[in-house]
């Protein structure tokens, strides 16, 4: 298996080093969880995170060995599922925190967040119709509308149940519109009406709070902006958590605020890592999903083709952009939004496409590199052809 894999060697080392920082930081925070649920079986939550861990690298194996353009093809099936689950999520979902956002799968009892899975569907498919429509890219009917359109019903299916998602996968689609080239008219115009769609969502929130989940933003945006009530005691202890961490931290397992922080194995589980590994540990966090930003675009500007590029970009971006708003949320520059740390957080579904969606980039980043190499190949017999050549006429 280790002769087979392929793909940049990087960012393997920055998805080892990461789920290495996950095992110990999901047990050093699942004390709490353990008593409560396992009668203080504290190493329960690390074997099942373990396991999760490798199952996420098995998978990311398979997705790395398809070849690239396999994916354009497994898009067009992607969004056609995704599309009616995302439905039957909003409909019959296992409600969790006033959400519609999970399906219980039967027999294994397993919670599936819909949501990753159209993540992923979407970027794939987005990037398929921006490379298959670039010789009438400009045009509205036949490229920005069917485009735009799967994109509005994707996100708005989302959207009623997690907005931080819609938001984050909107914004990764307008970017990738704007690198393959759609009408900047229609892009600007789009963004006008997200702004003004914004502005009236809000009025809707603040009116309407009965309505669904609009009474839990109103009161998260609230209290964000007072510094007041139940998100911002999660947002406080964590502060606090970071605080403590000071410069080098209190070292693994010493965290004290894991005993008083809500899920500081997922949503904030950023600052247990500082606590424990001080700022210096933050910011090496913080550099390895910037070197994978980094290694994604460079795979990006050498890939074959514009859908390999659009593809790369895309499941890098999303990525990049949920571990920054992790961060952010952590360290009290953004309301508490729910968003996991990408392969860091404790949870299943979410590290299994997450592991999915980089093992697409090292699909591309093999491609690249396997094309390269005969490239140099041909160059070199080709050198050959004329030194051989060259000699015989000298002779």
């Amino acid at each position: 298996m280790l002769k087979n894999i392929r793909g940049d060697k990087v960012i393997w080392i920055v998805v080892i080093i990461l789920s290495v920082f996950s095992l110990l930081s999901v047990y050093s925070s699942t004390g709490t969880l353990a008593y409560k649920y396992q009668h203080g079986n504290t190493e329960y939550y690390m074997f099942k995170h373990f396991g999760i861990l490798v199952f996420g690298f098995f998978l990311m194996y398979l997705a790395h060995m398809v070849k690239y353009t396999y994916y354009s093809r497994i898009s067009q099936i992607a969004i056609v599922i995704a599309i009616p689950l995302l439905l039957f999520t909003m409909a019959t979902g296992t409600n969790i925190n006033e959400a519609n956002r999970w399906l219980t799968l039967p027999i294994v009892n397993l919670t599936f967040q819909t949501s990753d899975f159209a993540k992923i569907a979407l970027i794939m498919f987005v990037a398929r119709l921006l490379a298959l429509k670039q010789d009438q890219i400009k045009e509205f009917k036949t490229a920005f509308l069917p485009i735009i359109g799967t994109v509005s019903i994707v996100c708005g299916l989302i959207l009623p149940a997690n907005f931080s998602t819609a938001a984050i996968l909107f914004a990764t689609s307008i970017i990738l519109m704007f690198i393959g080239r759609i009408n900047l008219k229609y892009i600007f115009s789009l963004i006008g009406i997200g702004v003004v769609g914004i502005a009236l969502f809000l009025v809707l929130i603040y009116n309407y709070p009965q309505v669904g989940r609009f009474g839990t933003w109103k009161n998260r945006i609230e209290n964000f902006r007072n510094g007041e009530g139940d998100v911002n005691y999660q947002a406080d202890q964590a502060k606090i958590a970071i605080a403590g961490g000071e410069l080098i931290g209190k070292f693994p397992g010493n965290s004290t605020q894991r005993n008083f922080l809500p899920h500081p194995y997922s949503d904030f589980i950023y600052a247990i890592i500082i606590e424990e590994y001080g700022l210096l540990g933050g910011i090496f966090i913080l550099l390895l999903y910037l070197i994978l930003l980094y290694r994604g675009m460079r795979i990006a500007a050498r890939s074959p083709g514009s859908f390999a590029a659009f593809l790369t970009i895309g499941v890098c971006l999303i990525l990049v952009f949920q571990a920054v708003i992790n961060m952010a949320v952590a360290v009290g520059i953004f309301p508490v939004t729910g968003q996991p740390l990408p392969l860091v957080s404790m949870g299943g579904t979410s590290i299994w496409f997450t592991s999915i969606a980089i093992g697409i980039m090292l699909s591309v980043s093999a491609e690249t590199e396997q094309e390269e190499t005969e490239n140099i190949k041909t160059v070199n017999n080709v050198k050959k052809d004329v030194e051989s050549l060259t000699n015989t006429v000298s002779n």
